[in-house]
Parts: structure tokens; C-alpha cells; sequence
């Protein structure tokens, strides 16, 4: 995947604008890297990013809210995580397996 520098710098001071935003609502564990690799794979996946006017990233990039961009942070994180790696293989079945029926009594 290309990286874009040339696109990166022009817009730098639009994503370091945002990330002071996103500063002042206390999401301070982003960087202005992590804002653009947002972009790069959500905001404009579809589009070429290299035939994209500066007015258009500058555009998506102050659009961009804070909510969205965890949302889609948590997303990423999860799909690498394998949640049952700890749990041996009879754990898990037994975990899955329904439990057998009781009888009503009544």
C-alpha cells in the first residue's frame, strides 16, 4: 500500500488541528499518523487518493469526529484478537456445548 507522503505533509497541519480537537475532549493516545492511516483506510478506501484535490482531504479530515474514529479503532483492534487462544480446545467445547434439559417438576 502506497504511503503518500507527498498528501501526508500538505495536510499534516489539518491532522495535528483535529488531534489538538480530539486533545481537548481527552482522546490523547492518538497521533496525527493515526489519524491519517484512518483515512487512508476508511475515509477514502474507494477513492485515489493520489488524484484527490487537497480542499477534499482537508474537508474529510476536519469532518472527521472523534466518536467515529474510536469506533473504527476498537473495530480494527478486535479483528486481529483471538479471543480464545488461553482457552484449551475441550474449555471451549464445553463452554459452547448447551447444557442438557432439566425435567419440570412441578
Amino acid at each position: 500500500m502506497p504511503d503518500y507522503a507527498d498528501q501526508y505533509e500538505k495536510v499534516l497541519p489539518f491532522l495535528e488541528s483535529k488531534l489538538s480537537e480530539f486533545y481537548h475532549f481527552e482522546y490523547d493516545t492518538f497521533t496525527s499518523e493515526d489519524l491519517w492511516q484512518y483515512c487512508i483506510k476508511k475515509k477514502w478506501r474507494k477513492k485515489d487518493i493520489g488524484e484527490m484535490r487537497l480542499y477534499e482531504m482537508v474537508n474529510d479530515i476536519m469532518d472527521m469526529t472523534a466518536s467515529d474514529f474510536v469506533a473504527y479503532h476498537q473495530i480494527e483492534g478486535l479483528k486481529g484478537d483471538n479471543w480464545f487462544s488461553d482457552i484449551k480446545q475441550d474449555d471451549l467445547e464445553q463452554l459452547l456445548r448447551p447444557s442438557p434439559k432439566k425435567p419440570d417438576s412441578i
